[in-house]
């Protein structure tokens, strides 16, 4: 997942999408403990997405404070 793609995504879609990466990343996490896990590189990229995603979200909430601020000077 690319930073652009989760620029082009609504808020309810990111949630969506952090609900779904962050099941992933739960049954990797799963398989890596009962060493069935066929690609460990899967854990990593899921956790960047999931930064990705949270990063995204938080900047969404902070973008209308920063712009009412701007508008008081």
């Amino acid at each position: 997942m690319k930073t652009s793609d989760v620029r082009s995504m609504s808020s309810d879609e990111i949630d969506a999408e952090l609900e779904r990466v962050r099941d992933q990343l739960f049954h990797l996490r799963a398989q890596a403990v009962t060493e069935k896990l066929q690609n460990p590189t899967l854990l990593g990229k899921a956790r960047r997405d999931v930064a990705r995603l949270l990063t995204a979200k938080r900047q969404r909430q902070a973008s209308p404070v920063a712009q009412t601020r701007k508008g008081d000077k």
